[in-house]
């Protein structure tokens, strides 16, 4: 799945069932069910922790999103929240995780 192939599965009712669960994550996030996302990747031992710090982060809640990313052994983004994004779902697609 490419990034414009995510992308447009936005504009769906409900994301692909093909997607990885971060990917799913990322794309109830960007729908605005937030919790829906969480429940995602809440599991610490899923490897997604890093995900869940994204979502965190993109709330404003950067106590848990600290938390989360220190979890996940990442460093927080200096750059902008829609460079991570784009970072998150290309890692995934060449990963062959999508």
């Amino acid at each position: 799945m490419r990034i414009a192939d995510f992308k447009a599965s936005l504009a769906r009712a409900t994301p692909a069932s093909d997607l990885a669960p971060p990917l799913a994550a990322l794309w109830w996030a960007a729908k605005g069910d937030w919790d829906a996302a969480h429940k995602l990747v809440q599991d610490e031992d899923t490897g997604e922790a890093w995900v869940h710090a994204y979502l965190h982060r993109v709330e404003g809640d950067l106590g848990n999103a600290g938390y989360w990313y220190r979890r996940a052994a990442k460093p927080a983004a200096k750059d902008s929240l829609e460079a991570e994004w784009e970072r998150i779902v290309s890692a995934f697609i060449e990963g062959g995780k999508a």
